[in-house]
């Protein structure tokens, strides 16, 4: 495995390890090739575990831009392989597509390998899961962290949804391809890595007030990951192999981080929710949705100039405790269906399941986020860099910065900050803002804050 810029990775591969945690972490990657030319080491693999039936799923473009050459190596090695490639515009992970990939797919394939990035990757890390074989993946642009996840994020009844699959066996990334990747995709891999400052955040925020289960060597894995990454950012504009290997390596990371905890805590949090949020709504209007990154780089802007505001004054403990025995569930349920529309089925059945928002859980927790007030914002001081500074860094790779330069309106992104947190259970640092009862004020002064 080549990881120049992250040796730990490689001792944690197919190797199962006893953590500090009290846990033990595993992962179902065993190998990950990351450097110029090594297209052509999916030959090695095939044969290294002796597959026979090769099906090979990529899209218009992604078959352009490395399937073919896909094939051609798998065939002038006597591989038997057959592909699928989806037509029709933009790919869209839902149950259409897994119907086609299923229909189409060989009785006797024993390795499904996709061809792509996000939603290629999350249909067949489903699709191999529910035929009961492995797969892997070759990527052509290294835009997202799920690579190496062992959750499918698919849009199910019109909002997305992440579903136990599987890790895959091994990852390709060429560099000689990854290199040639919109400049777009190379923003939206930063994107998704600046990401991690809230979300590593939103997970030891929950560790004070819910008790959740935490982990400091998977949240420092990660931490290291983005900072090694950061370091030469400002190079990934230029394509820099060693740059663009290096975000393509974090990523997978970061992905191998989610399979150490079993599920996306390490690596998805508030940004992601507002994201999730952007993403229904963009469907439901026919519109074509915004890049995964550049979504949750546009959000981690805006979430770390909310807790911004939040730390400005200490909040009103008693007027959220009055506030939250005033919630009344059916007006929740009506205001659900007004902002998420279609998706809105699968947010009241998550709160029906969740009880998230129910006044005696929200009780229990200003309780303990009054108790340690303090050290929640020593927290966000310490740990999160300024909604400036992540600023600048867009900047610096030519990336949207706020939601109005990708089209989204005001109330796009208030909806999101307000009520994106109600598509996961998880908590997060605006599901606090929501114990508090301030999410709607400071989301107020975000938008103002935008529109300076």
């Amino acid at each position: 495995m080549i990881m120049s810029n992250a040796p730990k990775l490689a001792d944690y591969l197919g190797k199962p390890f006893k953590c500090s945690c009290g846990r033990t972490h595993s992962t179902g990657l065993e190998g990950c090739t990351v450097g110029a030319g090594v297209l052509t080491s999916l030959v090695d693999y095939v044969e290294k575990y002796g597959f026979k039936k090769v099906y090979v799923a990529c899209d218009e473009i992604t078959y352009g831009i490395a399937g073919e050459k896909v094939m051609n190596i798998l065939h002038d090695a006597n591989i038997d392989a057959k592909a699928h490639v989806f037509t029709g515009g933009r790919f869209i992970p839902n149950e259409e597509s897994l119907g086609k990939l299923m229909i189409d797919a060989p009785r006797d394939l024993d390795l499904v390998v996709a061809v792509g990035t996000g939603s290629i990757n999350d249909m067949c890390r489903f699709f191999s899961y529910q035929m009961n074989v492995p797969y892997a993946i070759v990527a052509t642009a290294a835009p997202m962290d799920g690579f190496a996840s062992s959750g499918a994020a698919l849009m199910v009844d019109n909002i997305k949804q992440t579903i136990p699959a599987q890790t895959p066996l091994f990852i390709i990334g060429d560099t000689d391809i990854l290199c040639g990747a919109p400049a777009r995709m190379i923003s939206a891999g930063l994107g998704d890595l600046l990401g991690k400052f809230t979300c590593l955040n939103d997970w030891r925020i929950s560790k004070i007030i819910n008790d959740e289960y935490y982990c400091d060597t998977v949240v420092n894995l990660v931490k290291d990951c983005i900072e090694n990454v950061l370091t030469n950012a400002d190079k990934a504009a230029s394509r820099d192999p060693k740059v663009i290997g290096d975000i393509m390596e974090g990523l997978v990371l970061t992905g191998v981080a989610m399979s150490f905890v079993g599920n996306s805590r390490p690596a998805a949090g508030c940004e992601h929710h507002l994201n999730h949020y952007w993403e229904a709504i963009e469907i439901q209007n026919g519109q074509i949705p915004v890049l995964h990154g550049i979504e949750v780089g546009l959000a981690e802007v805006v979430i770390l100039k909310m807790t911004e505001f939040l730390r400005e004054s200490r909040p009103d403990f008693d007027a959220a405790r009055a506030k939250a025995k005033q919630y009344d569930q059916a007006a929740w349920e009506a205001k659900m269906k007004e902002v998420y529309g279609t998706a809105s089925d699968a947010i009241i059945e998550l709160e029906h399941e969740s009880k998230k928002n129910e006044p005696e859980g929200r009780l229990k927790r200003i309780d303990k986020i009054e108790e340690n007030w303090d050290e929640i914002v020593k927290l966000m001081n310490d740990y999160m860099p300024t909604s400036d500074r992540m600023i600048e860094i867009l900047k610096s790779l030519d990336a949207p910065y706020f939601p109005s330069q990708v089209g989204f309106s005001d109330e796009m992104l208030y909806n999101a900050l307000v009520y994106g947190k109600e598509n996961r259970a998880r908590y997060t640092m605006l599901s606090m803002m929501g114990d508090l009862g301030v999410l709607e004020d400071l989301a107020n002064k975000v938008v103002a804050f935008v529109n300076e």
